[in-house]
């Protein structure tokens, strides 16, 4: 892509460290909610809901809605991505909260902030979303109770809040509860291997990204920094080899040998192929290039790669590339989850979700038991097999179910939010409810290939 469009693609960078968090900004947040503006609010919300809009001192634009009738409790939204343009002002509300306009008709007052920046960062995005979480409470008060939402990319950011500023200095909380959904929630240095995985097995089959005659780089680079590819330009790559897009018909037989060589060594499903292979791009390039100073946080060596018509000879050819330590422990510092919070915290993942692997629940149920606060989480599963938005009932009970918990004392099960689910009148947002209140997620190396240590 042009560089004067990756400097759009990316946003700027000012006095920040490799993944945008400021070294030090003055406190503003007083002067920011006095510029808070009203906003019109759009008509799907729920009529005489207030709205309010603004950008904050960070750069990051944010939207606010306040239901008639609000119960006095905020849902605080962290949004997924993550989005490589740089951030619009009605981003918050055109794509988030109409997303998840769930929350203000179940009474709650909701705020999403875009982040300062487009690209990798969950320390920016966790600031920004804490901040606005001051920025509310400058404005309207200290609702009674203030919930997290993470959607995606967004629970990890969420997850990441609580552990940063889910306690005050005299240990009280600042969040009563976290509602985390289809999260990234094993951090960047383990969610993302899957993808550079990805790249390998792709070009060892294509060989067309980058082509022969090309600018040779390594494929956990995701493309060099001065790179022009365009989106479309991949597609067309990807579309070439295997005929992703076209009826099985339609392809020729290497075409399809392709295809099935590839979704089944990396065990994703063929029609998330080139979002994958976008992610494997542009997000691998703004992570190395901008947030890593170019180094590798990936590896394959001693990989041993299975699913292919022939495995030995995908294992003799597939190139082989080694982590740098430091370039995996700066990702792990911005990225990785100790769960190191004992905030009573809700997840829900579809099990067949196609995009962030349901096994990113056993590894952060791993860091709650091993940093001792599993007791206060409850996962849930769902026999969907979507990403970007599931059945939206399943959204109205889950929140519920935080919420009595943390009023009352109540730890739910996956049996009761089942139950209250079903007990809702699911025909008020449509849909229905697909909890599989049995199902037992596999853990990590059931799905992602093991490295060396």
């Amino acid at each position: 892509m042009p560089k004067s469009s990756k400097s759009v693609l990316f946003g700027a960078v000012c006095l920040m460290s490799a993944f945008g968090v400021p070294a030090a900004l003055a406190d503003t947040v007083a002067e920011d909610a006095e510029s808070m503006a009203d906003a019109e609010c759009p008509d799907w919300l729920p009529e005489a809901t207030r709205c309010y809009a603004g950008q904050d001192t960070h750069g990051a634009y944010y939207w606010i809605a306040i239901p008639d009738g609000w119960n006095h409790k905020l849902v605080l939204h962290s949004h997924g991505g993550p989005r490589p343009n740089a951030p619009h002002p009605d981003d918050p509300v055109d794509i988030d909260l109409r997303q998840y306009d769930v929350m203000v008709r179940e009474g709650y007052a909701w705020a999403g902030s875009s982040y300062r920046r487009g690209g990798y960062g969950v320390r920016m995005a966790a600031e920004d979303t804490d901040y606005l979480r001051r920025l509310f409470v400058e404005r309207f008060g200290r609702p009674q109770r203030i919930y997290l939402h993470g959607q995606s990319w967004g629970g990890n950011v969420a997850a990441k809040t609580m552990e940063l500023y889910g306690e005050t200095a005299d240990g009280g909380r600042r969040y009563d509860g976290a509602l985390l959904t289809s999260g990234v929630l094993g951090g960047g240095t383990q969610a993302y291997q899957f993808r550079a995985d990805l790249r390998a097995v792709y070009q060892y089959y294509c060989a067309n990204h980058p082509y022969p005659d090309e600018e040779q780089y390594p494929l956990w680079e995701g493309l060099p920094d001065d790179s022009e590819m365009t989106p479309e330009e991949l597609n067309a790559r990807v579309d070439a080899c295997t005929g992703v897009d076209l009826p099985p018909e339609q392809r020729t037989l290497l075409q399809q040998q392709m295809l099935n060589n590839i979704v089944d060594v990396v065990r994703i499903p063929s029609n998330t192929l080139k979002a994958h292979m976008r992610w494997a791009t542009f997000l691998f390039q703004d992570m190395v290039e901008q947030r890593l100073e170019g180094a590798s946080p990936f590896s394959n060596r001693g990989v041993r790669y299975v699913g292919s018509i022939d495995d030995d000879a995908l294992n003799k050819g597939i190139s082989r590339f080694d982590e740098d330590a430091r370039a995996v422990e700066k990702l792990g510092e911005d990225a990785g989850l100790t769960g190191d919070t004992d905030i009573p915290t809700v997840t829900m993942h579809a099990i067949n979700d196609p995009i962030i692997f349901v096994e990113n629940e056993w590894l952060y149920r791993r860091a709650r038991e091993d940093s001792g606060t599993a007791d206060s989480l409850v996962q849930l599963y769902t026999d969907e097999a979507q990403h970007s938005k599931l059945s939206t009932p399943q959204y109205a009970a889950a929140l519920e179910a935080l919420d009595s918990w943390v009023e009352h004392g109540e730890k739910p099960t996956p049996d009761s939010v089942a139950q209250q689910c079903e007990e809702r009148d699911v025909s008020i947002y449509g849909g229905s409810c697909h909890f599989d209140t049995d199902y037992e997620v596999a853990e990590w190396r059931a799905r992602v290939y093991a490295r060396q240590p």
